[in-house]
């Protein structure tokens, strides 16, 4: 991309630079260039990213109860985010890196962390409230924060409907609940262990069971720590963590089951569904596990064009034209929201300025 064709049509020079997103999920670092218009390209490294771009916009997956909306790095905010890593170990923790390596190779220019919890933040107390002693959760923060929510809202603009379930299956899976844009409820909580079993991560297990094998000495905190987060899901039930090899397995019919159980639940939040969303790399790449879910869905009125399942391409449209409820694979562009949110903020930073 040329650095000319990305300055400014209105006078500021810096108006249409490109965005340099940095996103580290759990089991990937993706850099993208994401222009005004919505166009990216990606970047191999650090050292080959532009040094005009506007601003550098950091996805970071948990920011707790002090951030819920994006915010401008600076070092005081960057040991706030520090003492967050704990809640988030598998995303927060690379975010941190990254965040450290990229104000060292770009520190001239804006760096703005945008939280995958903001988009939750909004939850209704039914849904984002544990059911647990007062001290628990008010004095220690005990609540359901929720996660992808980039990913969410870019699903809900893609697919308007009043009342959406969003499926984001990756390394990490949720299934969220969207009425009007917003959303109401989302199975990850206070961390993204809760929930569908994932790649390597459980989801929700009955905490007895836990308790248990710690009371017992059966494993330590961190060894439970290890398997809940690196040796479980998908990896521990069938001993892969890519649903393609695991075709006919236990492995697979647990994950699209609890997938499938979680869609229904989602449409308790909004009585009723209008469209169902896969997205991100399992939802996007999978027919199977597409197919797997909606199976078990006939009876909300999801029905599936099997010949359209097998050939989808984000952002299409996969039910048959009798389905009461339509079902849509979009192309997660977290990049894209990341950029946005990065742009909006600093040009109310700027305005404030000129007040």
């Amino acid at each position: 991309m040329d650095a000319g064709a990305r300055r400014g049509r209105a006078g500021d020079p810096r108006l249409d630079l490109a965005v340099l997103v940095v996103n580290a999920g759990s089991t990937s670092l993706k850099l993208s260039l994401v222009d005004a218009d919505g166009s990216a390209e990606p970047v191999a490294s650090l050292a080959q990213a532009p040094r005009d771009v506007e601003a550098v916009a950091h996805r970071v997956v948990h920011g707790g109860e002090r951030f819920r909306e994006p915010v401008v790095i600076d070092d005081e905010v960057e040991r706030e985010l520090a003492g967050l890593a704990d809640l988030a170990p598998l995303h927060n923790g690379p975010a941190l890196t990254e965040i450290e390596s990229a104000r060292r190779a770009l520190p001239d220019v804006p760096h703005v962390a945008v939280f995958d919890t903001a988009f939750h933040a909004m939850l209704p107390p039914e849904t984002s409230t544990y059911a647990l002693p007062r001290r628990l959760r008010e004095e220690l923060g005990i609540r359901r924060y929720g996660f992808h929510g980039l990913s969410v809202q870019w699903a809900a603009e893609r697919v308007p409907v009043p009342r959406l379930v969003v499926c984001h299956l990756g390394g990490g899976c949720s299934v969220t609940a969207v009425r009007d844009g917003r959303s109401v409820d989302t199975t990850m909580g206070f961390t993204p262990l809760e929930g569908v079993p994932m790649a390597t991560r459980a989801g929700s297990v009955d905490p007895g069971a836990l308790l248990h094998l710690l009371r017992t000495g059966a494993v330590t905190v961190d060894e439970l720590d290890r398997a809940l987060e690196h040796e479980s899901g998908l990896l521990g039930l069938g001993g892969s963590d890519d649903p393609r090899k695991l075709e006919g397995t236990l492995a697979l019919a647990v994950y699209t089951y609890r997938i499938a159980g979680a869609v229904a639940a989602m449409t308790v939040a909004l009585d009723g569904l209008d469209a169902l969303v896969f997205t991100a790399g399992v939802g996007e790449g999978s027919a199977r596990v597409r197919a797997d879910v909606c199976a078990r869905l006939g009876f909300l009125g999801v029905e599936l064009d099997e010949a359209a399942n097998q050939q989808a391409e984000p952002d299409a449209d996969i039910a048959t034209a009798a389905s009461a409820v339509r079902v849509v694979v979009v192309n997660a562009r977290e990049d894209v929201v990341a950029a946005r949110a990065a742009r909006e903020l600093l040009r109310l930073v700027a305005r404030h300025k000129l007040m």
